[in-house]
């Protein structure tokens, strides 16, 4: 049978800047959905005013959506724009 080798780790779980991270945006009771959608048209790039809407909707409706998915210092950035637009973030989480 071969034998599997286990390399040591370098950093703990999470460390890396690589990888996928998630910007999760949860549905509240303060926030408009012309809020939400001018905000996120405002901040994510690729998306537009008529997307925000439809994202927005999609929170409404289910609780959350994923409004960015990518590295994670892009991802930290985008969650403390949207964080400090008002809007109601889920924690950053790893993909």
């Amino acid at each position: 049978m071969p034998e599997t080798i286990e390399r040591p780790r370098v950093g703990g779980p999470g460390t890396g800047l690589g990888g996928s991270w998630r910007v999760i945006v949860r549905n509240d009771d303060h926030n408009t959905f012309d809020h939400v959608a001018h905000t996120l048209a405002r901040t994510i790039p690729g998306i537009d005013v008529d997307q925000g809407y439809r994202i927005a909707d999609r929170i409404h409706h289910t609780g959350q959506a994923i409004v960015f998915t990518g590295h994670k210092e892009l991802a930290e950035l985008y969650w403390e724009l949207l964080r400090d637009a008002g809007l109601t973030m889920a924690p950053l989480e790893q993909a």
